[in-house]
């Protein structure tokens, strides 16, 4: 939203399924005291039937995800409502990874048709903290959150997903990026993780930046 690095009015969390964005948003939220915006993931009608069938419901799902997330960037930066720092746990640009691993040439088209409309009217964040971590760990997390409509997620998507995570965001310039390996973090119960990546979130840089946690594991 800013071009100003010395603001951060727009600060968005990103990573693959499992990788702990929610999490973490709610406590930037609070740490911050923030305005939350959380993706409306469970209210896709397409999901379950996609992760057990993608290649029949992969267009369905990806569509109504793309307006989903078109229409709540637009209402969340309307006139007054966009008045405090606001932390998400999503990119609207990511919407395109999963749309380019997930559906056919001929759908993919269509997609583009319909992602280069909206695209230019979505607002671009100050700040993306990018969560990275081990397949291992994301199948550890994904398993302990028990969710039903992940449960048939298999590893081979899972690690497809996050090597088009890592290549989009190694091509990454629209705003500073802030890339996380969160493999031996726990910003829910080690209250010294948080604090420690608060205070690298807030103190301004440039470009792509590795954090390297100054804290005792």
């Amino acid at each position: 939203m800013n071009n100003n690095r010395g603001r951060l009015d727009y600060i968005v969390v990103e990573g693959v399924i499992g990788v702990g964005k929610t999490s973490l948003c709610r406590l930037l939220s609070e740490r911050m005291e923030s305005r939350l915006n959380l993706e409306e993931v469970e209210a896709n009608p397409f999901l379950a039937d996609f992760y057990n069938d993608p290649i029949r419901h992969a267009f369905q799902a990806q569509i109504f995800f793309l307006l989903s997330r078109f229409r709540q960037q637009q209402e969340l930066f309307q006139g007054e409502l966009f008045s405090n720092r606001i932390v998400s746990d999503y990119h609207f640009a990511k919407d395109r990874i999963f749309a380019n691993i997930t559906l056919s040439d001929d759908e993919l088209i269509l997609y583009n048709h319909v992602a280069d409309a909206l695209a230019p009217r979505v607002p671009k964040p100050d700040l993306v903290i990018y969560l990275q971590a081990s397949l291992e760990t994301l199948l550890d997390r994904i398993s302990r959150r028990a969710r039903p409509m992940e449960k048939d997620i298999e590893s081979s998507y899972l690690e497809g997903l996050t090597e088009a995570y890592t290549h989009y965001f190694f091509h990454y310039k629209d705003s500073p990026l802030l890339v996380v390996n969160t493999d031996n973090m726990d910003f829910v119960s080690r209250p010294e993780h948080l604090d420690d990546l608060t205070r690298r979130i807030l103190a301004p840089f440039e470009g792509t930046l590795y954090y390297v946690p100054n804290w005792e594991s």
